[in-house]
């Protein structure tokens, strides 16, 4: 490190020519039939240089690695966070994550009440104002309409209910007929009897009984 920066790149770059030199020699006894160096030779001087990712074949050896513009190229960048998938991501999302616990620590609830009672109290207030504000001028103040009341003349057009007094029980008329239980039997009956006829009586006695049944009228 103390030969200086341009001693160091100098004896960098000569290590550089011998290392191509002693490639291209390599290649050349092994084109003649000699043994291929570059696959079965001693890799040492692998250890001791260093390549700078993307530039293929040119070395860095010793404090060469450390001089101004080079120890950057082999600082690698972080690599990124590894991702989550959904699965990772859902797993963390409970009833606390869509704010259902909110209330649960018995802090934010009172300060709701009393931020309501407050604004209740600011809206009455306001509105009080605006009422003296109104009779001091003279301007009569109108009814306010209950909208709970029920008048007496208002009627169902369709449901045709009466009331019996004003808070006694409603009565529902029915506009149309309703069986009573024996019809209702007396029609099951009559549902079960054919139901069995179709079942278990061939087209002939059905034929029959139908024909008979007209020649009685019934």
């Amino acid at each position: 490190a103390g030969l200086g920066e341009f001693r160091i790149r100098d004896l960098n770059d000569e290590i550089n020519k011998l290392l191509r030199e002693k490639g291209h020699w390599e290649y050349r006894i092994k084109e003649l039939g000699g043994p291929d160096y570059a696959r079965i030779g001693p890799k040492m001087l692998d250890h001791e240089g260093k390549e700078v990712p993307g530039n293929r074949g040119y070395k860095y050896f010793g404090a060469a690695k450390d001089l101004p513009g080079v120890r950057e190229l082999f600082e690698k960048e972080p690599l990124p966070p590894p991702r989550k998938t959904r699965a990772e991501l859902m797993k963390d999302i409970d009833a606390e994550y869509y704010g259902y616990r909110d209330e649960d620590d018995g802090i934010l609830e009172p300060l709701e009440q009393e931020h309501e009672k407050k604004v209740i109290a600011e809206a009455v207030e306001k509105w009080k104002m605006e009422r003296e504000a109104r009779l001091a001028r003279g301007e009569e103040e109108e009814e306010e309409e209950n909208i709970y009341a029920v008048h007496e003349e208002e009627s169902d057009e369709e449901g045709g209910k009466e009331r019996e007094g004003e808070d006694g029980p409603q009565k529902f008329i029915a506009h149309v007929p309703v069986p009573t239980q024996q019809e209702i039997e007396e029609a099951l009956v009559r549902r079960k009897k054919m139901e069995l006829l179709q079942k278990y009586a061939s087209e002939t006695l059905l034929a029959q009984s139908e024909e008979a049944k007209t020649l009685l009228g019934l």
